[in-house]
């Protein structure tokens, strides 16, 4: 048989409060995506965001003449 050391013991605890720190911040990072994508309402003005003129997504009535 083999006994575990105290020091594996505190390890393993210490081991979880890491583990589950790192659950706890990448459900806060998911949660917050959620309720920005959501709060947008128009999925344009997410493809909107990153500031590139597309024509694709400029629709017909807002394209410029040329």
């Amino acid at each position: 048989m083999r006994v575990e050391h105290e020091i594996h013991q505190r390890r393993k605890g210490r081991n979880w409060g890491v583990g589950l720190l790192l659950v706890a911040f990448v459900a806060l990072i998911f949660g917050l995506t959620v309720v920005k994508t959501l709060s947008l309402g128009n999925i344009v003005e997410l493809e909107r965001f990153d500031h590139v003129a597309r024509p694709q997504l400029v629709p017909q009535e807002e394209a410029p003449a040329q």
